[in-house]
């Protein structure tokens, strides 16, 4: 899925092993992954970009794919969205990039924001993929965002208990997840990708550190965005959603993210949530436009 990239695994100053890919020459673009996926999930994107004149790194997050799976920690602090997003400004910064410009998709665009908060001059541009702002969802929920999002309130309980039940059958899981987010009426997924969310997703480790990420979007997370309320973004901000998804029907995402940042755009595009594998073109268009500005 990756023809030409090169793989890399970088080790941050805090240990953790974090996998990546990388390809092409010109302005550096980071693509960060969501659950419960890997890198792979942006294999019908990052060919485009490094075609189109970018230097482009896909990695996986912290808890994910082939990157480190540490002990989550009491206050759940080893999988916040600052500790992850920490990991991949080092590995930027390991691969030559002192300043680069992000898309994140779902929890990839979690981190992301993170770290434009975090490292607000290594970040010059930043894409979110089909989300609003932890806080602002988890302010808004009421029955139809918990039916939608039951996997927010799942994921957090304390541990062993979702962790037991999705290792029970995780494929069983991954596939059900898959196809609860997607809208396309043809299948959507290359069974390459597919593999390889399962190989990954069939370790427990992988499990345990994508719930400690959904608790620490419960907890420290929402303690850090507190501690920056009302400060504003200064890099340009893009949002895409998905024209049949769930965050679109639910929230004014643009609004959303006015709150966040000073320079937004955005709009949907075709079909549900996973916009880099459902609507690629569209959504390569869309970041290319994008970072093409810088």
């Amino acid at each position: 899925m990756f023809n030409g990239f090169a793989e890399h695994r970088i080790t941050t100053p805090e240990g953790m092993d974090i996998f990546a890919r990388s390809a092409g020459a010109g302005p550096a673009v980071l693509l960060l992954h969501g659950y419960p996926q890997t890198h792979a999930c942006w294999h019908r994107v990052a060919p485009g970009l490094v075609e189109a004149g970018f230097h482009v790194v896909v990695s996986d997050l912290r808890g994910y794919g082939r990157s480190s799976k540490p002990a989550d920690s009491d206050d759940h602090a080893v999988y916040s969205k600052r500790a992850m997003a920490a990991d991949q400004v080092a590995l930027m910064a390991a691969l030559g990039h002192a300043r680069f410009m992000v898309a994140g998709h779902d929890r990839g665009g979690r981190v992301a924001l993170r770290m434009a908060r975090d490292h607000a001059r290594a970040v010059q541009r930043l894409a979110v993929l089909d989300i609003a702002p932890t806080d602002q969802m988890y302010a808004a929920t009421d029955m139809e965002f918990a039916t939608a999002y039951y996997h927010w309130f799942f994921l957090i309980q304390p541990a062993p208990l979702p962790e037991r039940m999705i290792g029970a059958d995780p494929e069983f899981y991954l596939r059900k997840k898959l196809g609860h987010w997607s809208r396309s009426a043809a299948p959507v997924f290359d069974p390459a990708a597919v593999a390889d969310y399962l190989r990954a997703f069939s370790d427990p480790a992988c499990i345990a550190g994508s719930c400690a990420d959904y608790r620490a979007a419960a907890s420290i997370d929402l303690d850090h965005d507190a501690a920056d309320a009302g400060r504003l973004l200064e890099m340009p901000v893009m949002a895409l959603w998905g024209d049949r998804g769930f965050v679109g029907r639910k929230f004014d995402v643009l609004d959303c993210w006015r709150k966040v940042a000073r320079n937004v755009r955005g709009h949907a595009v075709p079909q549900g949530h996973f916009l880099p594998e459902e609507a690629p073109a569209e959504t390569l268009a869309a970041l290319q436009d994008f970072f093409s500005e810088a």
